[in-house]
């Protein structure tokens, strides 16, 4: 089966879409944490991974066309997908990771 271009752009703008939302998922979940609340928090960033999974999901379709040999156009919307999609995989891990810096500055000051 051979992707059109169309059909690239729309794998393209889903992995924005789902990228998208996993990004702003993590941010909310940064929120939360700033604000010592940790269920929330971690409710969000499990929303971010399941996100990120529909992204992956998405990029998959491309790699595997490509895998088989049909040759993907690298278009500007499919860089801009990419960078979406690693964007927010950094997002969601940073935001894990200030999750738990929050956690552990809680305990500290509840020990002041």
């Amino acid at each position: 089966m051979k992707l059109t271009k169309k059909e690239v752009q729309l794998l393209s703008f889903q992995i924005i879409l789902h990228a998208g939302n996993a990004r702003s998922l993590a941010m909310e979940a940064i929120k939360f944490a700033k604000a010592y609340h940790f269920e929330k928090a971690y409710v969000k960033i499990a929303e971010a991974k399941e996100a990120l999974i529909e992204a992956h999901a998405e990029q998959t379709k491309l790699l595997q066309e490509e895998v088989n040999g049909q040759a993907i156009d690298h278009t500007l919307i499919l860089i801009h997908a990419q960078d979406h999609l690693m964007n927010a995989m950094t997002v969601r891990d940073l935001a894990t990771e200030m999750i738990e810096m929050y956690e552990r500055m809680k305990k500290l000051e509840a020990k002041l």
